[in-house]
């Protein structure tokens, strides 16, 4: 997990939104395909999306900067992977933790997740306020019409489609992101929310891996509870990026005390409940722990 402070990408997505075939289609194919003239027959889209998978796969952190899978790629796209065909939905969830969790290539929406919390808004308010964080923040020269291009793209995402027939089909086709229903229309259609709730359908192995991941960035043995639910200045925070309530967030915490015993623990500390990490361990412990169970149940 990358955030290097002061980067920041925008647009190089190319107006499309990622789609349910991309990660697994750009995954399989072999890394030169995307300099090759035969991109786009093999990959079976236009040019432009040829690039557009290819910023996903970098932006949902499956392949680096040379095309070469990543070892969370590996672990969810190869042959022998956990979820290659996104049929489990915490599949979904670990690729918006890495998506919004990434700050340098997913700039946007490492900023709606992360720093952006009005429950309810119009795009014209997530627009200004993204641009006013890139100028202000990042200091970032990207034209103010791209960055609030990401804005809406944001709110394609991660909202289900409100049917319109000028709409083409291709366009009107929802982001597996869509599903996690953290960005909704208002009843009348002209706001958004986004709201922190208690999310039930987020697996605890999916915010273990998550919380185990920000361990390791911020080389601590230990986390205030605040920390893993606001972010502040540069940081990132899982409970805002998974939008929990603080309640829900705790219930979790502690349900991930026994989920793999031993790893973590909440104590409190000179006044200020922290969560500890009690052993040092690979995040990818518990998406082997979800998976399994998962592919228990399907047998069973």
């Amino acid at each position: 997990m990358k955030d290097k402070t002061g980067k920041a990408v925008f647009g190089r997505h190319e107006t499309f939104a990622l789609r349910y075939s991309w990660l697994t289609k750009g995954f399989q194919a072999d890394k030169n395909i995307f300099s090759d003239d035969k991109a786009t027959v093999e990959l079976g889209v236009g040019k432009n999306m040829v690039k557009s998978i290819q910023y996903w796969l970098k932006a949902c952190q499956i392949k680096d900067d040379n095309m070469n899978p990543t070892a969370i790629g590996e672990a969810i796209f190869s042959e022998h992977g956990f979820d290659p065909y996104l049929e489990d939905e915490a599949t979904i969830w670990l690729i918006h933790w890495l998506l919004a969790s990434n700050k340098e290539l997913a700039t946007a929406f490492y900023w709606f997740f992360n720093h952006f919390h009005k429950p309810e808004f119009s795009a014209i308010e997530a627009q200004t306020a993204l641009a006013d964080f890139a100028k202000d923040k990042l200091q970032s020269k990207t034209s103010v019409k791209t960055i609030k291009n990401d804005a809406l793209l944001i709110l394609r995402m991660y909202s289900q489609n409100r049917s319109n027939k000028r709409t083409p089909l291709e366009e009107s086709l929802d982001s597996p992101l869509s599903l996690l229903r953290l960005i909704s229309h208002s009843p009348d259609g002209r706001d958004y929310f986004s709201r922190s709730e208690s999310r039930s359908q987020l697996p605890l192995g999916i915010l273990g891996f998550a919380i185990a991941e920000l361990f390791i960035k911020k080389e601590t043995p230990a986390l205030p509870i605040e920390e893993l639910m606001y972010s502040k200045s540069a940081d990132i925070a899982p409970g805002s990026i998974f939008r929990l309530t603080e309640n829900d967030l705790i219930a979790k915490l502690e349900q991930l005390e026994t989920y793999i015993p031993g790893i973590f623990k909440i104590r409190e500390t000179a006044g200020i409940h922290q969560f500890f990490l009690l052993e040092n361990i690979e995040p990818s412990i518990f998406l082997e722990k979800h998976y399994a169970i998962n592919s228990e149940d399907k047998v069973a």
